[in-house]
């Protein structure tokens, strides 16, 4: 597929996602919200591919729905026709969490609306002092629920935090977000790419099978239904691993401190 909204870069086992609409500060229309659909889905079978970074181009990393687009049309879908749009932005945080490699969401500037949603399907996110996120729905006379937040916001700050947030509009700048550990961390644009390797370099270090696995089991594990099903699942993941083929070198790459060389790429 060609990608004109996103901008992506292979660095060897690592791609690297840009929203590429600065002018609007990334905002989703339907161009690059089908962008997006594609490019995730396509990952669930790109073994080349270990772990992804995604950021916006410019001053934001995505300031949720273009409003410029979707006025127009605002009111006059059916229902049918109406659930149908809906699908298509709540495909892609299903498939951000379905996708095999872990994301690391680089977050500057504005994460509003779908943008918020995008960020919190990410799996580790790193800020700079400018960002800002919240749930805009609310405030353009939508539901706050959409994309997927209203499943990630209470699994990671609770359902009263989640509730004063979602019901309000309120923005949730980069501090607040370290506070709340819905950022690793907070540093400045120019550390973004530094920090975003130093996390790339280490997941690499992880056998490709154990990466993965260890991605999927956490996505897993927040809705497992009591604590033996989780073990049970982490128990699988342990022994496919064991039997995997970079499971001894994996060992002795940290015995002897030195890189690992895999076999496999995924």
């Amino acid at each position: 597929m060609k990608y004109n909204c996103l901008d992506l870069e292979q660095r060897g086992p690592v791609l690297w996602v840009t929203l590429n609409r600065p002018q609007v500060l990334n905002a989703l229309n339907l161009e690059l919200v089908d962008e997006l659909g594609s490019l995730f889905t396509g990952l669930y079978t790109r073994e080349d591919i270990r772990v992804v970074v995604m950021r916006g181009a410019g001053r934001a990393f995505c300031a949720g729905l273009d409003l410029t687009e979707h006025g127009e049309e605002a009111g006059t879908l059916s229902v049918s026709e109406g659930l149908a749009a809906t699908r298509r932005y709540r495909d892609i945080a299903i498939a951000m969490r379905r996708c095999p490699q872990p994301i690391i969401g680089l977050l500057n500037g504005p994460a509003c609306g779908g943008g918020f949603a995008l960020a919190l399907a990410t799996d580790v996110r790193i800020a700079t002092p400018s960002l800002r996120m919240n749930a805009a729905f609310i405030r353009i006379g939508f539901s706050a629920c959409d994309m997927g937040l209203s499943y990630f916001l209470p699994r990671m700050v609770g359902s009263s935090l989640a509730a004063e947030y979602m019901l309000t509009g309120r923005f949730i700048d980069a501090q607040r977000a370290y506070e709340l550990g819905l950022v690793s961390r907070v540093v400045e644009p120019e550390q973004l790419d530094g920090e975003a390797n130093a996390l790339i370099e280490d997941m690499l270090r992880a056998s490709p099978l154990g990466l993965r696995l260890t991605k999927e089991a956490l996505g897993h594990a927040i809705d497992g239904q009591s604590l033996e099903a989780v073990i049970a699942m982490e128990d699988r993941n342990q022994t496919l691993c064991a039997h995997g083929e970079d499971f001894r070198e994996a060992m002795m790459a940290f015995i002897e401190k030195r890189q690992p060389r895999y076999a496999t790429t995924g």
